[in-house]
């Protein structure tokens, strides 16, 4: 009996702490969402164009493929996806967990052990690269202009990114990717509850001197800012 109560005890307690953290986990994404950076950053009038992508979940950072900083095509080659076309004229970063990228096509693909090693950062990382022939703006897609300086250090940020074997960056060799004209890409990093994919492209707004939240988890508190 004693050891009975002492179990119902400790399962008490335990599912106390677990409500206490989610209670503060939310008001912390919430909170820390809405506190702007770089809010007076003044908005140049001539520029490097670069977007901010949104699927309603999942943010990307999109740029051009080729400018005078960078042809983006040398590194990530419009021949590793599946329709090798050469027109596109941007170029979607995504970095985010690799198991979840590449064992869940759709939500009701998603295993338990996948949100598990996602959500305590056991599982290793992708970088999701798409091609774009054209951006269209709308509540989901928001472009910026920025300046070559700006845009230099994006362009570093978003390179250490990558996982590097002989100063290149490796592909992974899937037939998980969502289109023609996407690949996937090793990435340095885990994904976790407290960094991801969403606070990934929130870092790399900072990088460039840009609205940013002081920390986010999900896609609105980067949005909010660029309403």
């Amino acid at each position: 009996m004693k050891t009975l109560k002492n179990s119902l005890k400790f399962l008490s307690k335990t599912l106390l702490g677990v409500t206490a953290f989610i209670i503060l986990y939310i008001i912390a994404v919430l909170l820390f969402s809405r506190i702007p950076v770089n809010s007076n950053r003044t908005k140049p009038e001539k520029g490097i164009e670069v977007y901010l992508l949104s699927n309603d979940v999942h943010t990307d950072i999109v740029v051009p493929v080729k400018s005078k900083t960078i042809d983006w095509s040398e590194k990530v080659q419009f021949q590793h996806t599946k329709a090798k076309d050469t027109t596109a004229r941007y170029l979607a970063f995504g970095w985010g967990d690799k198991g979840f990228y590449l064992n869940t096509p759709t939500w009701a693909d998603l295993k338990f052990s996948t949100a598990f090693n996602a959500a305590s950062g056991l599982s290793s990382s992708a970088m999701h690269c798409t091609f774009y022939k054209q951006m269209r703006e709308d509540e989901l897609c928001k472009k910026i202009i920025i300046t070559e300086k700006q845009y230099q250090q994006l362009v570093v940020f978003i390179q250490n990114s990558f996982e590097l074997e002989n100063n290149k960056i490796m592909k992974i060799d899937t037939d998980a990717v969502y289109g023609k004209h996407d690949i996937f890409y090793e990435a340095k990093g885990s994904y976790n509850l407290f960094y991801t994919c969403n606070t990934w492209t929130n870092s790399a707004l900072k990088a460039a001197d840009q609205k940013a939240s002081l920390w986010t988890v999900y896609d609105k508190g980067i949005l909010y800012h660029y309403k």
